[in-house]
């Protein structure tokens, strides 16, 4: 029976356990999107914690697809000394580490980058600050080229594996919205050309990595959203991918529109909450053979490894109880299965835009309490 911390391999990539640290924006890299020696820091610190991969936070593939500050970009040969840096930091801890290559698209705004937002159709809808400009055939050609030359790129610099972010609103995800995908052409109207976009990113990064290498994706098993991405969409879109080769599917949902089914959901108090994306997942990994992960509120041991055990996901895929404590896997591993001390209040985020960095509010205000 499997349990939480068999090794494993995907496409040749030796984990260590089946605990995945779900990208995760941490606000702390340079206004150009390099890395710095916190994040190095951080990475070091979760890799020494035990956790089976690191995947990183989101990271802009070009610049007009960054969105909030601090968040890493993997646009310019020039980040390859930091990015080596902390590569060779996870490696020496004994982790692995995936990079997440996304353009936000039309969820990002003219004031984060300098210019009208992209996006599949110039439509005004929730999740997006402005009205976007359509992206051109030209348009869509470069940026397939651009998420194709940024996995390269992270397989040079020492990634273990690449995933291509198609989840929670941002382009890829776009695409296969009929809510944000209005075009009439062939990357637009039915599902085969509305994940096209998808496909083509896909095989052009295979090209320059090569069937050796891990290539994975974060998608949407549904958009929460009425007329947005339906779990049937999703699955015959996973499907597809499973044929060309996809390497591992990490299975999501929602998207800043999507109210109390948002990607980051708060006040997870009890076993019953968590694991919210489960019946997505399971749906996703009856249609495919590869591993399928699933994020979404985990914070027991037991609902972790039920999860593996019963429920038959590969991998069990969090972030915010790694901020409150980075050591969570080897204390699990330990013995000592008491659940994440994370409370779900999303109180980690707000440094990341005010103070450089994100870190957990919670375990801050205990520490000040306890010694005043």
């Amino acid at each position: 029976m499997p349990t939480l911390f068999d090794r494993t391999q995907i496409n040749g990539m030796t984990l260590r356990n089946r605990l995945v640290r779900s990208a995760t924006w941490e606000g702390m890299c340079e206004e150009d999107g390099r890395p710095t020696d916190t994040l190095v820091g951080c990475y070091r610190d979760l890799a020494r914690g035990g956790v089976g991969l690191l995947i990183t936070g989101y990271t802009f593939v070009r610049p007009d697809g960054k969105q909030l500050p601090g968040k890493m970009g993997i646009h310019t040969d020039d980040f390859a000394p930091q990015m080596k840096t902390l590569t060779h930091a996870v490696h020496d801890e004994g982790g692995s580490i995936c990079v997440q290559l996304v353009h936000a698209g039309g969820q990002t705004d003219s004031a984060a980058i300098g210019c009208r937002p992209l996006a599949p159709s110039a439509v005004q809808v929730e999740q997006f600050p402005e009205v976007p400009r359509e992206l051109s055939r030209e348009d869509i050609t470069a940026l397939i080229s651009a998420f194709a030359e940024a996995a390269g790129r992270a397989k040079e610099w020492g990634f273990d594996a690449v995933q291509l972010h198609g989840a929670h609103g941002y382009l890829i995800n776009q695409f296969l919205s009929p809510l944000t995908n209005r075009r009439t052409d062939e990357y637009g109207g039915s599902l085969e050309n509305r994940r096209r976009f998808l496909l083509e990113v896909y095989r052009a990064v295979r090209q320059v990595v090569g069937s050796k290498y891990p290539v994975m994706i974060k998608l949407n098993g549904s958009d929460f959203l009425e007329g947005g991405l339906t779990v049937e969409d999703a699955v015959a879109a996973a499907k597809v991918l499973d044929d060309e080769g996809i390497d591992a599917i990490e299975v999501s949902g929602g998207t800043p529109a999507s109210g109390d089914e948002n990607p980051i959901r708060i006040k997870i108090k009890n076993p019953e909450q968590e694991a919210y994306n489960l019946d997505l997942a399971r749906q996703i990994k009856g249609a495919v053979k590869c591993p399928v992960m699933v994020v979404g509120g985990f914070r027991s041991y037991g609902v972790a490894e039920k999860t593996i055990a019963d429920d038959g996901l590969d991998y069990i895929s969090f972030s915010r109880p790694f901020i409150r404590e980075p050591d969570l896997a080897n204390r699990w591993k330990s013995g000592d299965t008491a659940p994440a001390k994370c409370i779900s209040c999303n109180g980690c985020f707000k440094p990341g835009l005010k103070e450089g960095g994100i870190y957990c509010v919670a375990a801050a205000k205990e520490k000040e309490k306890n010694q005043t």
